[in-house]
């Protein structure tokens, strides 16, 4: 008797964390995760049920049931979203006042909720710009499929670009990559995986803070050989990474020397001007 309830004991810790914990998490994060791609509160309610439903199965093992429940949540904390610091709403078109110069498909950094960008883009918009804010699955931008439906549901932009910051300006790489169509590429702290150098006809810009932790200016310089001759490298002075959007700070990054009001001035209006160059 005293080893089967010492056996159940694990398990019943273990259905109370495969539950307990996606709740908490959901709680906390209830805004980003509410506004952003459905995938996350899908992989949230998978988890919590199937955790829980092993642990209830009599068959199952103690140390099975303590290891996977272990295996299934690490994954829900790191995928946890930074939260905007000024939600507001959870728009993902933002449109000029009158017909756009030129589309913007823009994809928004690991784990970083979307609405943290829409200040600085909509402050893109406002120059004549359509702007498309991808909703990324799980908030990683590499999820998220080609963009060509999201630019073909607006046909009246004449000339597309796409951009990101830091592992969504990887997946706007990656775009470019595949679609010969797109005319520009506009990156916010990130540089591409593969070698666009041979790409033609195409309008890059890299720009990236001078105090950035992740993206530092080492790595930017070495992205040099990837992207094409006529690439516009584009230096914020004391900016950091979390500066590209507004989601507060970010553990590991580096320390800025200017404000993030400033910064941000500097990022719409290089922003602006790359695209500002293909209309």
């Amino acid at each position: 008797m005293l080893s089967v309830l010492n056996n159940a004991w694990p398990k019943r810790v273990a259905a109370a964390a495969g539950a307990g914990v996606p709740l908490v998490l959901l709680v906390a994060g209830w805004g980003p995760l509410t506004a952003g791609h459905p995938a996350h509160l899908v992989l949230l309610g998978a988890v919590a049920g199937g955790t829980v439903a092993l642990a209830l199965w009599r068959r199952t093992p103690s140390w099975l049931v303590v290891v996977s429940t272990v295996v299934l949540l690490a994954p829900l904390l790191y995928l946890q979203p930074f939260g905007a610091t000024q939600p507001g709403d959870s728009a993902t078109v933002l449109r000029p006042d009158g017909p756009p110069r030129a589309g913007l498909v823009f994809h928004p950094g690991a784990r970083v909720d979307h609405r943290a960008y829409l200040p600085l883009l909509r402050r893109v918009a406002a120059q004549g710009f359509l702007v498309v804010v991808v909703r990324e699955p799980l908030n990683i931008a590499l999820l998220s499929g080609d963009t060509a439906a999201l630019r073909a549901e607006h046909p009246d932009v004449p000339v597309w670009a796409v951009g990101g910051h830091s592992l969504g300006g990887v997946a706007a790489a990656r775009d470019v990559a595949s679609d010969t169509s797109v005319r520009g590429l506009v990156l916010w702290a990130s540089y591409p995986v593969d070698d666009l150098s041979g790409r033609g006809g195409l309008d890059a810009w890299s720009i990236h803070g001078e105090k950035d932790g992740f993206t530092t200016p080492q790595d930017i310089a070495g992205s040099r050989t990837l992207l094409p001759a006529g690439t516009r490298f584009e230096q914020v002075p004391g900016a950091v990474h979390a500066f590209f959007g507004d989601y507060g700070d970010q553990p590991g990054d580096g320390v800025p020397t200017v404000s993030r009001t400033e910064a941000q001035e500097k990022i719409v209006a290089l922003t602006t001007a790359a695209l500002a160059e293909l209309a």
